[in-house]
Formats: structure tokens, C-alpha cells, sequence
């Protein structure tokens, strides 16, 4: 009876911690009180560390030098010493023994998300494998188009200096190389990703020229880190199961506190398959007149076509597929700069976008601190918002230039200060998005806002007096769907690919890539390809151990909250038309929806926000703000013979491994041989 009686409890724990998905390691220490003295302690230190280790990045990514190098990785590895002492502390509480739930969530945070539970040397060896793949990424170059490297060991041929040309990027459209004068050294395979492949895959409309581009760079990426990235796999799936997940998928997958997940992102992806197959017939006829026989009018698209390395955004190819070529795309760079707007005047600009809705002003240490306009000194340009975790400093670094996209970055940044603003008196873990998804969406709802017509009327940007407005609007939606509706399934079967190899391991890697981007995507790769080539190693989000779901979600939720916003702003009309701009209702909302941060699930806030109807990520708001062009798209599609995409053996050719006869017969004799031998028996 004792024995059942243990066996019982025994099953008891099992199932509340072992089969629940809410389970992690539990530790023995059951003190409560002691738990969160703990986490007093962890807040502010773990404040001040941010803050150190803030600093040191920052002033490498604003003055790139090998001492402020030296310093970032100094203050990185200390972080990093203190990651793995907090975890093991926090790892000896028993979490469900603590009453306070806030606490609780704090505890379960820091559990969760970390790789500490590693032993001390493996743990340095998965940091190790990330930096060097994210070097080899980041350092890989190629040549010109058409080019081939210089040699400067083999003696250069006698020549009359005055005929020699040599090749640059230029920077008008569809120019992409200009005759310059020699230089005594070139230096030809210097072209990285950011700008010049990018540029190429953007507005080159010469095949060759896209093929050569896509090749050789993955050429450069992938093959050197498949290795590296297999072993990355393992020890990452070893820390997930120590901590108490199934594998590093699953770890990964936590901090969306949904035991059904997976299965909640399908859906969502499903409701928004048919806008995306709609768009995608109407951009393969276009590509099919340009192109000719290169894509097939019922088949899948090669993924070079489409402006951009990995076919997740195709807005560079709008010049291809504009509905209404007559009528000018909307832009107000021109504009800007006759009213002669500058990097300051455009942060000012969003600066008052929020505190127009009612929300906090940027403090004066964002503009004293921040970086608004390039350099004179080397530094890395990508735009970016930057909370330094002592609730005082914030700072935004980016490069702007008076254009138009420029504008758009400039209040989505801003929209990331707002964030930050907002729920700065929460605890140092609670100083985030609600879930992973929410900061991007939040950035994006209020960037929406500032895309559409209206609001560039309001602000004097815009005055349309010679073109249809429906024409104006069906470019605009275009050109939306092609940055939002493209993205989309690009986004969810990135770590619907990850996370399958987490689970069932490095075989045939490269070939699940493309399963999956010809499954979700209706994209093939334009020549053959091999494991050895690991395409996946191209994404930087893969190789540097950066989730991506969470920008599927984002883009969903965006539209999501935009809606919200407009219901609460009084809107009536078509949702793209929306202007939040000056209501102080839908910044009562968006403040609401900002300042828990991550001290309350997702689905709480959700049903905040949505006034109690629904506590789920909903496509609805997307599919709602597409619905003209969806029509429009379904006329311009009335002729075709399939909507979506059709699969043939040769597309699936140029990526599976293909079996051999002599595999084949061998298989077949392993076969009879076990019905033989049951027939023997």
C-alpha cells in the first residue's frame, strides 16, 4: 500500500510539472521570503549591469574602435558571469512556492530564458560558436557581377593607365556599376550584404546578374557555419533539457505562455494564406511578362526574383507589379526637402505624433544622448532604440536622412522610447514587451498610422490634386502588402524550420529549408542546391540564436492594435485611412497597453485592449485593412487557372536528395529478406 501510496505521488508530480508545458526546473529551497529578497537584490543589480553593458555597446556602435571593442567584451563576459550566478540562485527556489505572483512570473523569468544550466565550459562554447558565425556573416564579401578578383601577388600586365577602367556601384536605379578611374590597388570583392547586394537584388532587373549575386553570397555564409551550427543545435537542446523543456524549441516557444501554441500561430497563418496567394498569382503574372520562361505561369517563383536576398519583402519590386503605373507611388522625400526638413526636425515631428495622443515627451536626456545623424567617425548606422535601464537615459541611434522611409523609422523608433517611457517603474524583468511580439507590433501600429494619406495631408506633407484617389490608393495598398503580406509566411516557417531541427535533428537541413519555403512561400531555390550549401546559414536571425516567430506575431498584432486604436480614436471609414494623430483616446489605450511591460500575460492585455471580446492575436485587422486590394486582386486574378501555386518533380529536384538504384534495390532487398524470414518463422 506504501509503495502504491509513493508510486501515486510520484505520478502526482509528474503530471502537475513534468507533462505540463508550463514546467521548468524546480529547486529545493522553499523559502518564500528569502525568494524575493532575492529578487529585490537581482533588480537592482541586474539594473546596474544593463546599464554598464548598455553603455560599452553603445559607444562601440557610435565610435567603432579596437579599444571600445575591447571594453563592450569585457563588460559582456562580466554580464554574462553574472547571468549564470543569478540563475543558479534563482534555480535553487521552488517558484510555485512563492504566493506573490509577480514574483513568481519574476522567478520563472529568469529560469526560462537562459542557457545557464549548461556546464561552465560548454556554456562558453555555444557563446563562442554564436560570435564566430556572426562573424562569418558579417565579414563575408563578394565580387562584382562579371568581375574576377585582382591578385596583388601576380605582376599586373603593362598597360596605359588612361584605358583602364574599373567598376563601382552606382547609385542611380537600374545603373548599377559606373566606369571610375583605376586605382593603383583595386580592391573588387569588397561588395557586402548592407548596401551594395542589397541594392543589386533591389533594382537590378538583369537575371545573371540577380543569380550571380544570391549565389555567391550564400556561397560565402552558409557552408562555412553548417558545422558550427550543428553543433550549436546540440548544445542548445542540452540546455533546454536541463532546465526542463523538451528541447530549445520548446524553451523558446515559452515566454508566449500558450500550452497550445504552435498550433495557435498555424491558424493565424492559415486565415491569412489566401490574401497572400491572391497577391502572390498577381506578382507571378507580372514577373512571368518580365521575365518570359524563367517562371512558370502555375508554379512556384525562384527566389532571386523578388528583390531581396531571401524573398521575405518584395516592396522593391513595385516598379514590376504597380497596379496603376500612370500614377506615381506616394512619396514626400521631395517635399521634405523643399520644406527643408532636417534629422531634427523630423524626431521633433514624431516627438509630437505622441504627445499629441497625450502620451510623455522625450526626456531631455534623449537629446542630449542620442545619435540623430551620421558621424564624422566610424559607426554602425542601423536605426535603433536604446533603453539603458537606469529610468532616466534613452537614446536612439540612427543615421537619418531626410527621405521619406526615414520619417517612417523615425516614429517607429520613437514609438520604442514611448515604450520604454511608459513602463519604466516596473522591475528590471518586467521592462519589456508583454511577449516577445509586442515591443515590433506596438512600433509598427503607430508607423501605420503615419504611412497613410491622411495624415500626411494633416501635416502638411501631401496635397493630391492631379491624380484618382482610388488610383493612389491601390498603389499605396500595393505597396503595403508587398512589405506586410510578403513577409508574412517568410516569418512563420522560419522557426517552424528551426524548431523542427531542434526536434528531430541536422538531417537534411538545407532540404526542410526549402520544403518549407515552397510549402509556405511558393518559392524555390533558382539552381540546385545541397546540404552542403545550408541556405538557412544565410539569416542572420538563425545564425545569431535570435527568435523570429515573434515577427510573424508582430506583423499580426500590429493591425490588431491599430484597429483598437482607431475604434478608440472615433474612426469611420476604411481602416488604411485611419489617423490616430491629436486623440487623446487612443492614447489613454495605447498607454494602457504599454504600461504593465511584461508583468502581465499577453492574453490579459489583449482582452484589455479589445475591451473583453477576444484574448488571442487575431489576423482579422489585417485582412480588414487589405480588403480593397483583395478585391481588386481577385478581379485582376479572374483569369487564372490556379490561385496559389502548383509543385512539379523538378522543382522539388533542385533541393531533395535524390535516391540512387543501387539504393533503391538495396532497400528492396532488406525488405524481402524480412518477409522471408517471417515467412520462415
Amino acid at each position: 500500500m506504501d509503495v502504491q501510496k509513493g508510486a501515486f505521488i510520484l505520478f502526482a508530480f509528474y503530471t502537475r510539472f513534468a507533462c505540463s508545458q508550463d514546467y521548468y526546473r524546480m529547486g529545493t529551497n522553499t523559502n518564500a521570503a528569502e525568494a524575493l529578497q532575492f529578487l529585490r537584490e537581482y533588480d537592482r543589480e541586474a539594473s546596474g549591469m544593463c546599464y554598464r553593458v548598455t553603455m560599452s555597446q553603445w559607444k562601440f556602435v557610435t565610435n567603432i574602435t579596437e579599444y571600445n571593442r575591447h571594453k563592450m567584451l569585457e563588460e559582456l563576459a562580466i554580464s554574462s558571469k553574472f547571468e549564470r550566478l543569478s540563475w543558479r540562485k534563482a534555480a535553487a527556489y521552488d517558484a510555485s512556492r512563492v504566493s506573490d505572483p509577480l514574483g513568481r512570473r519574476q522567478l520563472m523569468k529568469i529560469i526560462q530564458s537562459s542557457r545557464a544550466a549548461l556546464p561552465d565550459d560548454k556554456f562558453i562554447e555555444i557563446q563562442t560558436l554564436i560570435t564566430e558565425m556572426k562573424e562569418i556573416y558579417n565579414s563575408a564579401k563578394i565580387c562584382p557581377f562579371g568581375q574576377k578578383p585582382y591578385d596583388p601577388h601576380i605582376p599586373r600586365p603593362t598597360e596605359n593607365p588612361e584605358n583602364h577602367q574599373q567598376y563601382h556601384l552606382a547609385s542611380e536605379p537600374y545603373q548599377h556599376y559606373e566606369v571610375q578611374e583605376a586605382q593603383e590597388f583595386p580592391n573588387y570583392c569588397d561588395m557586402q550584404l548592407d548596401p551594395e547586394i542589397s541594392r543589386i537584388l533591389a533594382h537590378s532587373r538583369i537575371e545573371s546578374e540577380l543569380l550571380y549575386v544570391w549565389k555567391s553570397f550564400r556561397e560565402k555564409t552558409g557552408p562555412k557555419v553548417r558545422n558550427r551550427f550543428m553543433r550549436y543545435v546540440q548544445l542548445a537542446n542540452q540546455a533546454a533539457v536541463s532546465t526542463g523543456y523538451k528541447d530549445a524549441g520548446d524553451q523558446m516557444r515559452a515566454p508566449y505562455d500558450d500550452a497550445s501554441f504552435r498550433t495557435s500561430v498555424e491558424e493565424v497563418y492559415n486565415q491569412v494564406a489566401p490574401l497572400y496567394k491572391q497577391l502572390f498569382t498577381y506578382v507571378r503574372r507580372r514577373l512571368v511578362q518580365r521575365y518570359g520562361g524563367s517562371v512558370r505561369s502555375d508554379g512556384p517563383i525562384p527566389a532571386h526574383l523578388l528583390g531581396n536576398m531571401w524573398a521575405q519583402n518584395w516592396k522593391s519590386i513595385m516598379d514590376l507589379v504597380m497596379p496603376f503605373p500612370q500614377t506615381p507611388n506616394v512619396d514626400v522625400t521631395a517635399e521634405m526637402l523643399r520644406q527643408g526638413f532636417t534629422p531634427l526636425r523630423m524626431f521633433q515631428m514624431a516627438d509630437d505624433f505622441y504627445t499629441s495622443m497625450g502620451l510623455k515627451p522625450a526626456p531631455p536626456e534623449f537629446w542630449r544622448g542620442s545619435l540623430l545623424a551620421r558621424p564624422p567617425r566610424s559607426a554602425q548606422c542601423t536605426a535603433s532604440a536604446w533603453d539603458f535601464c537606469n529610468r532616466i537615459d534613452y537614446r536612439i541611434k540612427q543615421c537619418t536622412e531626410v527621405t521619406m522611409q526615414d520619417l517612417i523609422s523615425t516614429h517607429h523608433e520613437m514609438a520604442h522610447i514611448q515604450y520604454y517611457l511608459q513602463y519604466s517603474d516596473q522591475p528590471q524583468l518586467f521592462r519589456d514587451g508583454a511577449n516577445p511580439a509586442f515591443h515590433e507590433a506596438v512600433a509598427n501600429a503607430a508607423t501605420l498610422s503615419v504611412y497613410n494619406l491622411p495624415h500626411l495631408q494633416r501635416v502638411g506633407l501631401y496635397q493630391n490634386k492631379t491624380h484618382d484617389p482610388y488610383e493612389v490608393t491601390m498603389n499605396f495598398l500595393m505597396s503595403m502588402a508587398l512589405e506586410k503580406v510578403a513577409y508574412l509566411p517568410f516569418a512563420f516557417m522560419v522557426d517552424q524550420w528551426r524548431w523542427s531541427v531542434f526536434e528531430d535533428g541536422v538531417d537534411n537541413m538545407n532540404t526542410r529549408w526549402w520544403q518549407m519555403k515552397l510549402r509556405y512561400q511558393g518559392v524555390t531555390p533558382p539552381i540546385p542546391r545541397s546540404e552542403a550549401d545550408f541556405d538557412p546559414g544565410s539569416k542572420y536571425h538563425i545564425i545569431s540564436d535570435q527568435e523570429y516567430i515573434k515577427y510573424f506575431l508582430a506583423t499580426i498584432l500590429e493591425f490588431q492594435i491599430f484597429e483598437q486604436l482607431c475604434l478608440a480614436s472615433g474612426h469611420i471609414g476604411h481602416l488604411h485611412e485611419c489617423d490616430v494623430y491629436r486623440s487623446r483616446d487612443a492614447g489613454r489605450l495605447l498607454s494602457e497597453i504599454m504600461q504593465p511591460g511584461a508583468s502581465k500575460p499577453a492574453s490579459e492585455i489583449i482582452r484589455s485592449m479589445t475591451r473583453g471580446r477576444t484574448n488571442r492575436i487575431s489576423p482579422e485587422a489585417l485582412v480588414k485593412y487589405f480588403r480593397p486590394l483583395e478585391l481588386w486582386l481577385r478581379v485582376q486574378n479572374r483569369d487564372e487557372r490556379l490561385i496559389g501555386w502548383n509543385s512539379n518533380h523538378l522543382d522539388v529536384a533542385l533541393f531533395a536528395p535524390q535516391k540512387s538504384a543501387g539504393n533503391y534495390y538495396g532497400m528492396s532487398n532488406v525488405f524481402v529478406f524480412f518477409i522471408c524470414l517471417w515467412l520462415v518463422k
